[in-house]
């Protein structure tokens, strides 16, 4: 039914040739659409109901239907991540430290528990850096795992948009993450689906510039190779986490009082008309 609405809103609209406008096309054709979507459906439960119970009991009733439906539809969406999401988790930068372009700098900044002193050895620097972060609760991901791509490139990100480095200047040469801990949870951590409540996730990605390699035309880029002499650069951000099902929560949620209200009100009104039913009808006067 909806395909057949929207093939009669585009004959009536004519076809402009134009993109459209994001995912809900908010032009007067997708305006259209949701009124004679609304109409059609909504209007046609209605007309129904209203010459069966009258029009405002119809209405009370159609209406109470419509939100028990958003109530159930908005509860499968908050369950399964479906319909109306809101953004994605994603990696924030750190506000003031989200660079460190001098490893001396890591304890000030928070990532290290220990201070650090940089010598004239980056290679012997870098190595120190990661027993450091081991000692600090910061664990090393496998390059195989997608966290470990998505942190990278999140990293990579940051860097160019500072203006550090350019791409392809410079490679990721290690991920690492701390905190993030899901709780409350109980039975040795297999009932977990009350851990609504996170610890702050940080994530901390090595950077080693790379020696600048010569371009020649009709000849393929020459391999990357790290430059040794200079000092490895560390990107710090945490996650956000996002609010992918916060639409679906306040839909369900809020379709749940006026539905429950609804209800209440249709409750009311049938112990009123008991009560007016039952009551004595009053004499005729002669």
């Amino acid at each position: 039914m909806h395909a057949a609405i929207a093939s009669a809103a585009a004959g009536i609209l004519g076809n402009t040739g134009k993109t459209a406008i994001g995912p809900w096309e908010w032009e007067l054709r997708g305006t259209l659409i949701v009124i004679m979507a609304v109409g059609v459906l909504c209007g046609s439960l209605y007309l129904i109901l209203g010459t069966n119970l009258g029009a405002r009991l119809g209405f009370l009733v159609a209406l109470t239907g419509l939100a028990g439906w958003m109530f159930i539809m908005g509860a499968v969406w908050w369950t399964y991540g479906k319909g109306l999401l809101g953004p994605d988790p994603s990696w924030q930068p750190v506000a003031g430290k989200t660079v460190i372009r001098d490893p001396g700098s890591l304890s000030e900044v928070g990532v290290l528990d220990l201070s650090f002193t940089p010598t004239d050895d980056p290679v012997a620097d870098a190595t120190a850096v990661r027993g450091l972060l081991a000692d600090s609760s910061w664990k090393q991901l496998n390059s195989a795992l997608p966290s470990y791509a998505q942190a990278g490139a999140a990293g990579g990100v940051f860097l160019e948009e500072s203006g550090a480095y350019a791409a392809g200047e410079f490679a990721v040469v290690g991920v690492y993450e701390k905190g993030g801990e899901r709780g409350p949870k109980f039975w040795d951590d297999r009932i977990d689906f009350l851990a609504f409540f996170h610890k702050p996730h940080y994530a901390l990605v090595e950077i080693a510039p790379l020696v600048p390699q010569r371009t020649e035309p009709g000849r393929a880029p020459a391999r990357a190779v790290i430059d040794t002499s200079r000092p490895h650069e560390y990107v710090f951000m945490i996650r956000d986490m996002g609010s992918k099902r916060v639409p679906a929560a306040i839909i369900c949620i809020s379709s749940l009082v006026i539905f429950l209200t609804l209800c209440w009100m249709l409750h009311t009104r049938d112990r009123r008309v008991l009560v007016n039913r039952s009551a004595k009808a009053l004499p005729a006067k002669a």
